[in-house]
């Protein structure tokens, strides 16, 4: 069974970063795609980063040149580094492994933006 283990998530002030980690439970190489999804308090989840196998990044308008997406291939781990935190950052982030046949979704780390 695919396990997706997200940690790194906590408190941080406007302005401070924070990363957070996605354990694979296999060779994230099975994943065509990996990446971060959000989701705030009466919002709809969206898509935040994403990489490909190939190491190919894409980011949403509100994060782009404040986030990094990267992986680890060795460590079957994808990373979400996160700079200049905002209060509008504050959300549920959730790791998301695509294959052909579906996507894995991790249980989720909570990440508070607040002064």
């Amino acid at each position: 069974q695919v396990q997706l283990v997200e940690s790194g998530g906590g408190l941080a002030q406007p302005g401070e970063s924070l990363r957070l980690s996605c354990a694979a439970s296999e060779n994230i190489n099975n994943f065509y795609n990996m990446g971060w999804h959000r989701q705030a308090p009466g919002k709809q989840r969206e898509l935040v980063a994403t990489i490909t196998r190939s190491g190919s990044t894409s980011y949403t308008d509100s994060v782009q040149a404040r986030f990094t997406i990267s992986r680890d291939n060795a460590k079957n781990t994808v990373y979400l580094q996160m700079n200049s935190l905002k209060p509008e950052d504050t959300a549920v982030y959730y790791c998301n492994g695509k294959k052909v046949w579906g996507d894995y979704w991790g249980q989720g780390t909570q990440v508070t933006v607040t002064s």
